[in-house]
């Protein structure tokens, strides 16, 4: 019996974590169905390319949440390891897509230059990531402080990239990487995502990067005592979190045809925050669980969809968004957990007692 209790309650301690993102989206799914029972609908049309794709507002979430899922699940890392979050991804994506663009129309598009555009990008990323990353671990600066740094000029080097302009990219492939591939009638930006995902399960299940992470986030100084190198640790974090934006910006660039620096992906620094905070991961670093950061990308994307079907404002958006962050923090907090502990507490004794 003891060792059923054991495994009872290590199942209930890797699964609980999911319970808040997964009560999020049951909470709009069941709003939703009441305020407009079609809202859920898929249907099959075609598109302006002549593609016959799926439509639908749980087809819409699914695709405009993808760069927020992808910058999830590298924010997630991010915040394990060190306790903090990265806002500059935004600024970061915006590079990215610039350098994207620029290595596009430097020729003929062509499946290689699509590579090594991706490739440039990725390796651009994955510097800035490496930067703001030495300022945290090396220099023991806070996340938030280091990164404030790009977040307030990356959107001006990526107009320094294509000297302020806003160049455009047409080609079938990358219409395609950002919007559906011909004969199939689901978004590619979807399968992006499930193959990043794909890649961050083997790299838990065949590395031990997930639980160095975790143990670098909850005490570094035992780590380091266990041969980890929480700097190293931290440095990674913040470099696959790179990858991760670079692969972003190239959706948002595709989806669009043409890079903006100044809006592209411009506010997904809260976004991705809130989407790991949803996921019932502590923003104070530590133990995480990357399918809740996910659910989450799409349980934000969800409530802005919902808002924008019953004809809120972009702007008002922001505020209802402002309300969950509110609730979260709150919910979150310390006070809140040792009144839940000592209520569930008191409740336990007092069903022990009757029987």
């Amino acid at each position: 019996m003891p060792g059923d209790l054991r495994k009872s309650a290590r199942f209930k301690g890797k699964y609980t974590q999911l319970l808040v993102p997964i009560i999020a989206i049951a909470v709009l799914v069941i709003f939703n169905l009441i305020r407009d029972s079609s809202f859920f609908s898929i249907a099959l049309t075609t598109n302006n390319d002549g593609n016959i794709v799926f439509t639908g507002n749980l087809i819409s979430i699914l695709n405009s949440a993808s760069e927020l899922a992808i910058l999830a699940m590298g924010m997630t890392l991010v915040t394990s390891a060190s306790g903090g979050q990265d806002i500059s991804v935004g600024a970061t994506a915006a590079i990215a897509g610039s350098v994207f663009v620029k290595v596009l129309r430097g020729g003929e598009i062509t499946p290689l230059t699509i590579i090594l555009g991706f490739l440039a990008c990725c390796v651009v990323a994955v510097i800035f990531g490496a930067f703001n990353g030495a300022l945290v671990a090396v220099f023991d600066i806070q996340p938030m402080i280091a990164t404030l740094i790009l977040f307030t000029c990356g959107r001006s080097i990526a107009y320094w990239i294509n000297g302020g302009a806003t160049p455009t990219v047409s080609d079938p492939i990358i219409k395609a990487i950002g919007g559906f591939i011909p004969g199939i009638p689901i978004p590619t930006p979807v399968f992006i995502v499930i193959l990043c995902s794909l890649v961050f399960a083997l790299l838990f299940r065949f590395t031990n990067l997930g639980f160095y992470t975790q143990a670098v986030g909850i005490n570094q100084k035992a780590a380091r005592l266990n041969g980890i190198s929480s700097t190293g640790i931290k440095l990674l974090a913040f470099i696959i979190l790179g990858v991760c934006v670079a692969v972003a910006g190239c959706i948002r660039t595709s989806r669009l045809g043409l890079i903006n620096h100044e809006t592209i992906l411009s506010g997904i620094e809260m976004d991705a925050i809130l989407a790991v905070a949803i996921g019932g991961n502590a923003l104070s670093g530590g133990k995480f669980r990357m399918a809740g950061s996910v659910i989450g990308a799409y349980a934000i994307q969800a409530l802005t969809t919902t808002l924008y079907a019953m004809k809120v404002s972009s702007t008002e958006i922001q505020a209802y968004k402002a309300v969950v962050i509110i609730l979260l923090v709150v919910i979150g907090s310390p006070v809140v957990k040792d009144a839940a502990a000592r209520f569930w507490a008191r409740h336990a004794r007092k069903t022990r007692l009757s029987l």
